[in-house]
């Protein structure tokens, strides 16, 4: 619960390139809303093409210029949205429009009423960490789902090493290896065997993916460990790929290590008052309730 109000410039970022009839609604009765309230509104281009406005301003200006960032979509457009403005500081909320929908946690039928919440001061922010990816001398790129190391264009498995810090871990034989944050231990790594993680917890998730040697499992490291990948073996870098949160790729060369650290400062999410991450769970993963 926060009692001092504190938004007043809200950037409005939408799905990529949808124009559907429920973008486009939710997206103007945001808008309506917003404005009943007095608020300045800065669209992305996406809302401001579904909605045929001439006037949108890019992502990183709205990082520098606005108080809260609402995004309509589904996990998605939350994904691409977060590692945008991952350095800003400006907190996230997001509408969901997709299918699962973990981090997109207000329903389109109820925004008007938990907007009117939030800007009212009436809500739960909660930090996440990103994680910082770099590929040999490339620029470093960030996740906040997780980093994939998986083979391409191959049907044979990839081999590499998995190093902590400066301690040797194993050298592995598998389609990839998932590196996931608490955020994305509900995603790909939980689809891989992985474990689920509080989103409170500073750990990192290593899931392999198909590995060879069945004794390979999931393994939980503390969130300050660096985590290094190094192709080997008879790996060409030709059959190796790194994905982040699964929309950005990265080509791995000859030699370049891929090193995993986590991102500072961390993501600011802003959640409806009497947000409870476990009933999330409940209801997402279709788990049994309580007997009566």
């Amino acid at each position: 619960m926060n009692n001092t109000p504190e938004f007043h410039r809200i950037a409005l970022i939408a799905k990529p390139d949808d124009t559907s009839e429920d973008l486009v609604n939710t997206l103007r009765q945001a808008i309506t809303f917003l404005g009943e309230r007095g608020l300045e509104v800065f669209p992305d281009r996406h809302t401001a093409r579904a909605l045929g406005l001439s006037r949108h301003f890019a992502t990183e200006e709205m990082g520098h210029r606005c108080d809260l960032a609402i995004i309509v979509g589904g996990d998605g457009t939350f994904l691409s949205s977060a590692r945008r403005l991952g350095d800003s500081q400006i907190p996230l909320l997001g509408v969901n429009l997709g299918r699962l929908g973990f981090l997109v946690d207000i329903s389109p039928d109820a925004m008007r009423d938990t907007l009117g919440n939030v800007l009212d001061g009436r809500y739960e922010e909660e930090e996440r960490f990103l994680l910082s990816c770099q590929v040999g001398e490339q620029p470093p790129e960030l996740a906040l789902n997780d980093v994939v190391l998986h083979k391409w264009n191959t049907a044979r498995m990839i081999e590499f090493e998995t190093w902590v810090d400066d301690s040797f871990i194993d050298t592995q034989r598998s389609d990839g290896i998932i590196v996931s944050t608490p955020t994305g231990s509900t995603a790909y790594a939980l689809s891989g065997g992985g474990p689920l993680l509080s989103p409170a917890l500073d750990a990192i998730a290593l899931v392999p993916i198909c590995p060879h040697t069945l004794s390979n499992r999931p393994i939980v490291v503390h969130g300050r460990n660096v985590v290094r990948l190094r192709v080997c073996g008879k790996t060409l870098p030709d059959h190796v790929r790194v994905t982040c949160d699964g929309q950005v790729t990265l080509e791995v060369g000859p030699g370049e290590d891929v090193v995993l650290r986590r991102h500072s400062p961390p993501l600011r999410l802003i959640h409806p008052a009497g947000h409870d991450h476990f009933q999330i769970l409940r209801t997402k993963l279709h788990w049994g309730g309580k007997h009566s």
